[in-house]
């Protein structure tokens, strides 16, 4: 529906303000948010575990209690860098121990940086939404306004026709039954939202009933003289 609006917005030329494109991401930050959240707690208790283990190397019942910590708020490694773990331990080589760090550091930070741009891909995302919303409504609005301007457009026009035809013809019912038509269409848009439609509804009804009524009885009364005219013998 949003894209029927917004095609018809740029064939009418409501406006010249172009959209900006908007990103691929949600437009509530709420799960976004939720994940760093979750993401960052788990990686504080890590950070402090490691931590600690590092302070008491020389106590190998707490190394073994806190790396048991961190250890409770990872996934199991994969085979293949558990066995490069383990070849650095075998090396105990410090560039590895090194170089090993510094990857962490760089996805540390990569990590950091994709969540801000999603955090970021979000907010924007959220304010073209808001944008193409603003948009809508306002075709929306003038949709309604012009639909609203042909009604009272033809209202004017066939109560114009209807005082024609009194003026011309002399025809009360003809003219009623056109002007009624036309009181009825110009009312129609500010009728339908009216907390009073039902009643204006069943008036209007009423009305075209009582219209129904008059050219029936009219139409029996000519019927009736007609038959009367026959009737009656010439002199």
């Amino acid at each position: 529906m949003r894209v029927v609006f917004l095609f018809g917005l740029a064939l009418a030329g409501c406006s010249s303000e172009t959209l900006p494109k908007q990103p691929e991401a949600p437009t509530e930050g709420s799960a976004i948010k939720q994940v760093g959240q979750d993401v960052e707690a788990r990686s504080n208790k890590v950070a402090a575990a490691v931590t600690v283990v590092k302070e008491n190397a020389d106590k190998p019942h707490i190394v073994q209690a806190e790396a048991g910590v961190a250890l409770g708020f990872l996934h199991a490694p994969s085979p293949g860098e558990l066995a490069i773990a383990r070849m650095r331990v075998t090396g105990n080589d410090p560039k590895s121990y090194q170089s090993a760090a510094e990857e962490g550091e760089k996805l540390v930070a990569k990590i950091n940086s994709d969540l801000a741009k999603a955090l970021s891909d979000q907010a924007e995302a959220k304010k073209v939404s808001d944008l193409k919303d603003a948009r809508i409504a306002e075709l929306e609005r003038q949709l309604a306004d012009s639909d609203g301007r042909l009604w009272t457009i033809a209202g004017i026009g066939l109560v114009v026709i209807g005082g024609l035809i009194w003026w011309f013809l002399k025809d009360a019912k003809g003219a009623m039954t056109i002007a009624g038509v036309g009181l009825m269409c110009g009312a129609y848009p500010r009728v339908m939202d009216s907390p009073w439609f039902m009643w204006i509804a069943i008036g209007s009804l009423a009305f075209c009933a009582g219209l129904g009524l008059w050219w029936c009885f009219d139409k029996v009364r000519d019927s009736i003289h007609s038959s009367d005219a026959k009737e009656t013998p010439k002199e």
